[in-house]
């Protein structure tokens, strides 16, 4: 890591480690920060399109139904940042039981146990369990759990350096701090998650870079960084069901995304990240509140349609579940339902018979059921780069981050 790009000391310092090669020591995050008035400006319409999808979250009668499918996009979209290709149908019929190709197998579990953490995460949350190290630890544990990283010590902070482009931390772009410094630093960040001088979606912009500049674990850091966004407007109650994320739009703009960080670091100047951020969340809280209002009337119109025309109420409340899970099988719909399998299949070909159900496996045992109206409502509209593009941040991240 060349020193000479480190202009500031605003962030943090450059030190030497003992092994020669140098390091990024991060600075306590500020309590208070002036913002110029564009940032003020942009802060007011990024907090105002979280409070909108809040209301619309608030407002829908079940709004489990949206949790699900807003975490298995972010689940993908994040993990795809870290080059990961498994797209959200693959991850729902992984789900419904069907085996990945060999060659697939791997990016399918990553992408899953990302969502076994996030539940992870919810679940403490909704518990009571304050948001810390120990939670983050926990979430990781999750992540990396019987995946390409599980011999990089899941749910155990770093013991070793890593390092962020170049071979070695001698040639890298960036070190982040020893593991000896990280306590106090990890300390600093988790009262700072917990302190309430700056308005919320700035102290999470902060916390985001600080996190990401201390990467505390061998792997997975990246990820973490990005889950911690949607707990904290959940704890904090800015939004009562987690339906924000972040990961399109650092995916869209990922050289960006990265190089923002960086250019933290090496200036000490944080506006820059923080006007990246913040129009972020604006963007993402509005096609969050904008997905959402699109499934609501959709379901709406099938409920009424259903009981217009009569139909039992195994099949009402098989058309509402498609709603959190579009991709399932029998087998799911009789244990969803807690009905016999003959008549989760009188339901299941009750929606077939409307088009809203049709069959993806063309076999006959173990078939798979997808529901296409719900699947585009839900997961339409996604705007990605080419999967075959380059998977690596413009600085040479390796799958660390």
């Amino acid at each position: 890591m060349d020193p000479a790009a480190f202009r500031s000391a605003e962030r943090g310092r450059v030190t030497k480690a003992l092994e020669g090669y140098w390091t990024f020591h991060p600075g306590i995050l500020p309590r208070e920060l002036p913002l110029p008035q564009e940032i003020a400006t942009l802060l007011d319409e990024a907090t105002g399109a979280v409070h909108r999808l809040g209301g619309v979250g608030r407002l829908i009668p079940n709004p489990h139904l949206l949790i699900g499918p807003h975490l298995r996009l972010e689940a993908v979209l994040s993990s795809r940042i870290e080059g990961t290709k498994t797209d959200v149908g693959q991850l729902l019929r992984y789900e419904a039981g069907e085996p990945p190709a060999p060659a697939d197998a791997d990016d399918a579990r990553e992408v899953r146990n990302y969502v076994v953490a996030m539940e992870h995460g919810l679940r403490r949350i909704g518990e009571g369990f304050p948001l810390s190290v120990r939670l983050l630890r926990e979430m990781h544990g999750h992540l990396l759990a019987g995946v390409r990283g599980q011999h990089r010590r899941p749910g155990e902070l770093r013991t070793s350096p890593v390092w962020i482009g170049g071979t070695t931390p001698d040639n890298a772009v960036f070190v982040p701090p020893p593991p000896d410094a990280m306590s106090a630093m990890l300390t600093d960040l988790e009262y700072f998650l917990h302190d309430r001088s700056l308005p919320l979606l700035i102290q999470l912009a902060l916390a985001h870079y600080q996190f990401e500049v201390i990467h505390p674990f061998l792997d997975g850091n990246g990820r973490i960084g990005r889950l911690m966004i949607p707990l904290v407007l959940v704890q904090r109650a800015a939004l009562s069901q987690p339906l924000l994320y972040l990961s399109a739009f650092f995916e869209r703009r990922r050289s960006d995304y990265y190089d923002h960080l960086l250019f933290t670091s090496q200036t000490g100047d944080v506006i820059p990240w923080i006007r990246f951020f913040l129009e972020g969340v604006r963007l993402q809280a509005r096609d969050a509140e904008e997905r959402a209002v699109r499934v609501v009337e959709l379901q709406h119109r099938m409920r009424n349609d259903l009981l217009d025309e009569g139909r039992p109420n195994s099949v009402v409340r098989l058309a509402e579940r498609l709603f959190s899970v579009p991709i399932i099988t029998a087998q799911q719909v009789s244990s969803m339902l807690d009905v016999t399998p003959p008549t989760a299949y009188t339901a299941i070909n009750a929606l077939i018979e409307r088009g809203d159900l049709r069959e993806i496996t063309g076999k006959d045992r173990n078939r798979i059921y997808e529901a296409p109206q719900v699947f585009d409502a839900v997961y339409g509209d996604v705007d990605l780069p080419d999967q075959d593009g380059d998977s690596q941040m413009a600085l040479g991240l390796d799958r660390g981050s």
